[in-house]
C-alpha cells in the first residue's frame, strides 16, 4: 500500500501515507483553496436565494493556472477559426457558458479540495508517524477531483501542455529550482492512476 491507492472491500481507497506526504498533500489542498477562491461575482455566502441566482464571470481569468482549471467551453486552442466572426461567435458562447457555470465549478472544486483536507486532519497517527488514509467511494471521488485539479495547476505552473513535456520533466537536473514541484506533478498522478484503479468496476 506504501506510496499508492488500493481497493477497499466493499468500496473506497486506502494509502499509507508519512508525516511529510500528509503535510505536503494539506498543504497544495489549502493552497487550491485560496487560488480558487469565492470567484468574481459569487453571492454572499448569507444570501442563499442570491447565491442561487447569482452569475459567474464572463472573461477568461487572468491567471494561467485558473485559465486551464476554468477553461474557455467553446474555444480550441489548436484550431484556429475560420474567420473573425466566427472566433467571435465562440467568445459569446463561451462568456455565456462561464457566466452560468463557473460558480458551481469554483463551488466543486472547493468543496473536493475541503473534502481532501477534512480528511487529512481526521487521520490518527500510528506510532512509527504516519497513518492509513480509508475512504468511502464518495471521498474517493472527491479525492480523484482534487488531484487532477492539482496536478492541473502545477502544470500550468510549469507549462506542461502535452506528454511530450512531462517526458522532459524527467530529465530536469537535480539543481533545476522547478524539481521539487516536478516531484510533487509526477507523484500525485501516480496517486491518481492508482486512486483511479480502485474505481474502476
Amino acid at each position: 500500500m506504501p506510496g499508492h491507492f488500493e481497493p477497499l472491500t466493499g468500496g473506497g481507497a486506502a494509502v499509507a501515507l508519512d508525516d511529510v506526504e500528509i503535510s505536503i498533500i494539506r498543504s497544495l489542498a489549502v493552497q487550491l483553496l485560496e487560488l480558487i477562491g469565492p470567484g468574481p461575482g459569487a453571492a454572499a455566502p448569507e444570501d442563499p436565494l442570491a447565491e442561487l441566482f447569482a452569475e459567474g464571470p464572463s472573461e477568461p481569468p487572468a491567471d494561467p493556472v485558473l485559465r486551464r482549471l476554468f477553461p474557455d467551453a467553446y474555444s480550441d486552442p489548436e484550431e484556429a477559426p475560420a474567420s473573425s466572426a466566427e472566433a467571435e461567435q465562440r467568445r459569446a458562447h463561451s462568456a455565456e457558458f462561464r457566466r452560468y457555470t463557473e460558480n458551481d465549478l469554483r463551488a466543486g472544486k472547493r468543496e473536493n479540495a475541503l473534502g481532501v483536507i477534512r480528511s487529512l486532519d481526521a487521520l490518527a497517527p500510528v506510532d512509527e508517524g504516519g497513518a492509513v488514509l480509508e475512504l468511502t467511494p464518495e471521498e474517493s471521488r472527491q479525492w480523484l477531483g482534487a488531484l487532477n485539479d492539482l496536478r492541473l495547476a502545477i502544470g500550468a505552473r510549469l507549462e506542461i501542455s502535452d506528454e511530450d513535456d512531462t517526458d522532459l520533466l524527467y530529465r530536469l537536473p537535480e539543481e533545476d529550482p522547478r524539481k521539487p514541484m516536478v516531484l510533487a506533478y509526477l507523484w500525485l498522478g501516480g496517486l491518481q492512476e492508482t486512486l483511479v484503479s480502485t474505481l474502476l468496476p
